[in-house]
């Protein structure tokens, strides 16, 4: 049991945390106000070869594993760009997962290199606004025609789909009184957006208005038969592989987001002179910050335990569930209390942990809640009976 960096992990994280530094936190604060997609910064990661560090080094990436893709991603959002730098780029590292898993030759050929190199930007399309996590009751439908598909349905809090070429979309190929198990008759495509086919329209958030959040409309969109990934009626067993490394991902960057918050939190109360010292002497100051890394510290070895099982190729859902709901409720605590320590400064956009507690509700919201996920601990790890 080794629970220290490789000097190729500690290497990726001093990279990516040397590289992102030429996004500073000005740079964030801007695409916060203008709610421009930080397109600079994605083609910079991309042609580091950072999108493919979890993917075949045959199709251009890294050949790596999730806990490479989570030291990442830590990084990125521990840099200062939070959930709106994270957000525009972790997509490739977990969607298309399935696509390697289970595409053929020719779709992985096709699919996987655009992506990486940052010359197709994708989108990932299964939450519906009447369904929630109940994915068997999706209602969108693709209907079998003659060399593919035609779709039609509506799809919400799908990010990045304004700016998207691809689209990962689940819909239902079988209706569901027509099906033994509810989890059949699902299938997954991965295809191109088509504006005529697909309204997007925006849906205005609290944060992260960098990376856009959209409702789909989509309207007789075809789409080939070669675009669909794996059986069809087998798409929500193979999107479940995709499932626990978003967890993960998102686990670690909420803890990067903590850490950031926790850092700009020292530096403040160590210069912050209030009645001829520095309020960081306070233990009213120091016991919530220091309370505060140990719950982060704590919460990342389970985010990084559950990575290693995934690239271990062991059953990580309990860990991985875990480890996203440890890591977002610290990374909460965490910006909340640096916004506190800051005191009225803290809510002053200028000092950034008010951007970092707005974006923070996002690991900690989506794209389960934590509620849910007791739930599922509930049942998975003590036996309880399922509740939902």
């Amino acid at each position: 049991m080794n629970f220290s960096f490789t000097a190729d992990q500690q290497n990726i994280r001093d990279s990516v945390l040397r590289h992102c530094s030429r996004f500073t936190d000005d740079y964030w604060l801007s695409r916060d106000r203008d709610a421009i997609f930080p397109h600079d910064f994605h083609r910079s990661m991309a042609e580091a070869g950072w999108l493919g560090v979890a993917m075949p080094e045959k199709f251009g990436g890294a050949g790596l594993g999730i806990t490479e893709a989570a030291i990442m991603m830590q990084a990125v959002a521990e840099s200062g760009g939070g959930m709106s730098a994270a957000s525009s780029i972790h997509g490739p590292v977990f969607t298309m997962k399935p696509v390697e898993l289970f595409g053929t030759d020719e779709q992985k050929q096709r699919m996987i290199p655009p992506v990486i190199n940052g010359e197709d930007l994708i989108c990932f399309a299964v939450t519906e606004p009447n369904t929630g996590l109940d994915t068997t009751k999706l209602k969108t439908r693709a209907e079998k025609r003659d060399g593919g598909y035609l779709v039609n349905g509506e799809k919400i809090w799908i990010s990045v789909a304004k700016v998207a070429k691809k689209v990962m979309l689940l819909a239902r190929t079988t209706p569901l009184d027509e099906v033994k198990r509810k989890t059949d008759g699902l299938s997954l495509f991965f295809t191109d957006i088509d504006p005529a086919k697909m309204e997007i329209r925006t849906i205005h958030k609290m944060g992260r208005h960098a990376v856009d959040s959209n409702m789909l409309f989509i309207s007789d969109l075809w789409i080939p038969e070669e675009d669909r990934i794996g059986k069809e009626g087998d798409g929500f067993k193979i999107i479940l592989h995709g499932l626990n490394p978003e967890r993960i991902l998102l686990g670690a960057e909420a803890i990067g987001l903590g850490r950031v918050a926790l850092k700009k939190a020292a530096r403040y109360a160590n210069e912050r002179i209030v009645f001829d010292r520095p309020i960081g002497m306070n233990q009213g100051i120091q016991h919530p910050l220091a309370k505060c890394w140990a719950q982060l510290e704590a919460a990342n070895l389970m985010v990084m335990k559950a990575a290693t099982l995934f690239d271990q190729g062991l059953d990580c859902g309990i860990e991985a569930n875990a480890g996203k709901y440890l890591a977002a409720e610290a990374g909460f605590e965490a910006c909340h209390t640096a916004m506190l320590t800051l005191g009225g400064m803290g809510y002053a956009q200028e000092y950034h942990v008010e951007r970092y507690l707005r974006e923070i509700l996002i690991p900690r919201t989506a794209p389960v809640s934590p509620h849910m996920i007791l739930n599922f601990l509930a049942e998975k790890a003590l036996g309880l009976p399922k509740s939902y």
